[in-house]
């Protein structure tokens, strides 16, 4: 067959894998569950005050949905079958317990990410998962099946301390081994409280716990085969300590939206109860017992973290007069270029800004740091960084895209600074690690310049060497 030939075959063979994905989704969103969600999705958008036929709005309940099912396959799934298909015998070992490859007894595998869904609100959370096992009765596992049966309890709703067991004990019952080891390290999203985003430009992003659990020769957790397994972790890298985060956090209650510090309202009967049952009627299509005591709670939280990117909006417009006073006096003054090249002494640099936000595409959270520059005025007095606080969190505090709200807080600022103004912003989205490709620790920048920001690229470059290389998981 010519080149033509293999280049048109392959198109045919695209064509027909493409023809079965799209009825494969139309399936999906015929199912009950699909609908259920879906329309439980455009309750809660209508509780926003949203338009639900509005362009960018209007596909957000099936993406809602076919991501949360997707999110929760685990309740389909069972971990023994996995298992059994993946031992393998092994001569060099005893009917006890032996060695592994002259690894001292024990396999590691390391640095293994998921997401899981809290069960307390309902957002996602990421998990760096270790699992390791101690070999006996003449037999191993394949090493892939140790990271899919994580992945089962992963794509359940969970906490911290109950999937690290569920893993351990699938494990343990179905390769039968000396011990098994699982040690996760879980970030959860921060539910922020306004005085510390609007103060504090170091509030940090996410929770973080560290858990474990182990059984057989793991089962005491002072035995010296948990210094092996720690030791393995830490020559490549893995600070233990450093990732536990709080010492005193308490596994068991660490969502955020139980703690009292949280500005966000938990009492379930001061939100919507529409919202309230739609979010009962999404757990119940996920396979889960609205009734079940870990669950009693979730509409509630989920609900006020939704509405806390609607109550917010009310709070900006009313800060946002403050900024009068600087854009009267900027009036009558004209910034000093001369029409010549700009220094960096000329531009000002206003650098991370902290910031919350709520895709409109899949209602899940994202955060990052807003950074703005414009030309500096002489003869003006230096412009309080507080003031640009509200600006960014009238248009952050409510369902956004990244690209939108980068154009919105630039075309605002200007309206006060002047005609030249650049923003950026760096984000961290979790619907980039819970749904899609699944990708852990990516971060968005999206750019927007005016006046002369827009068509000086020395300008451009002057401002971007002022950001300061500290990551979004760093603040």
């Amino acid at each position: 067959m010519d080149a033509s030939g293999e280049e048109l075959s392959d198109l045919e063979l695209e064509n027909e894998a493409e023809h079965c994905g799209v009825e494969q989704e139309q399936e999906q969103e015929q199912e009950p569950e699909t609908v259920a969600i879906m329309d439980a999705v455009k309750v809660l958008l209508q509780g926003l005050g949203e338009d639900i036929n509005r362009e960018g709005i209007r596909k957000t309940p099936l993406r809602v949905a076919k991501a949360l099912r997707e999110g929760t396959r685990g309740y389909g799934q069972t971990a023994k079958d996995i298992i059994q298909s993946a031992l393998f015998p092994e001569a060099g070992l005893h009917n006890g317990v032996d060695q592994a490859g002259g690894a001292g007894g024990i396999v590691v595998v390391r640095d293994l990410d998921f997401f899981s869904y809290c069960e307390s609100c309902l957002l996602p959370f990421q998990v760096k998962c270790h699992v390791g096992y101690v070999p006996s009765g003449q037999r191993v596992v394949g090493l892939s099946k140790l990271s899919r049966v994580a992945d089962v309890f992963a794509k359940r709703l969970q906490k911290p301390q109950r999937l690290a067991d569920q893993i351990c004990s699938a494990l343990h019952h179905g390769i039968k081994p000396g011990g098994v080891a699982v040690t996760l390290h879980c970030s959860h999203v921060h539910f922020p409280s306004m005085e510390s985003v609007f103060l504090d430009s170091k509030y940090p992003g996410w929770v973080k716990v560290q858990v474990q659990s182990g059984s057989g020769a793991f089962e005491n957790q002072d035995a010296d085969v948990w210094m092996d397994f720690f030791s393995l972790l830490k020559f490549r890298g893995t600070d233990l300590s450093k990732a536990a985060g709080a010492p005193n956090l308490d596994a068991q209650v660490w969502c955020p939206s139980h703690f009292s510090s949280s500005k966000f309202s938990t009492r379930i009967e001061s939100v919507n109860p529409r919202m309230i049952a739609a979010v009962t009627s999404i757990l119940r299509s996920l396979g889960e017992d609205p009734s079940r005591k870990e669950l009693l709670g979730t509409p509630g939280h989920f609900v006020n973290w939704l509405m806390s990117f609607h109550n917010c909006n009310v709070d900006m417009k009313v800060d946002m007069k403050k900024l009068n006073g600087f854009a009267n006096g900027r009036i009558h003054c004209e910034p000093n270029d001369n029409g010549n090249n700009l220094s960096e002494k000329q531009i000002q640099s206003e650098l991370n800004f902290l910031f919350w936000s709520q895709c409109e595409h899949h209602l899940l959270p994202f955060y990052g740091v807003v950074h703005i520059g414009f030309i500096r005025v002489d003869g003006l007095t230096p412009l309080e960084k507080s003031l640009l606080n509200p600006v960014i969190h009238f248009y952050g505090l409510k369902l956004q895209v990244q690209e939108r709200m980068t154009r919105q807080i630039a075309e605002t600022v200007s309206s006060f600074l002047g005609a030249d103004i650049i923003v950026v912003v760096e984000a961290s989205h979790t619907c980039m690690m819970s749904r899609g490709i699944e990708k852990f620790g990516c971060t968005t920048a999206t750019i927007a310049a005016l006046g002369r920001f827009s068509s000086d690229a020395g300008a451009r470059a002057m401002f971007l060497q002022t950001i300061p290389k500290t990551t979004i998981g760093e603040l």
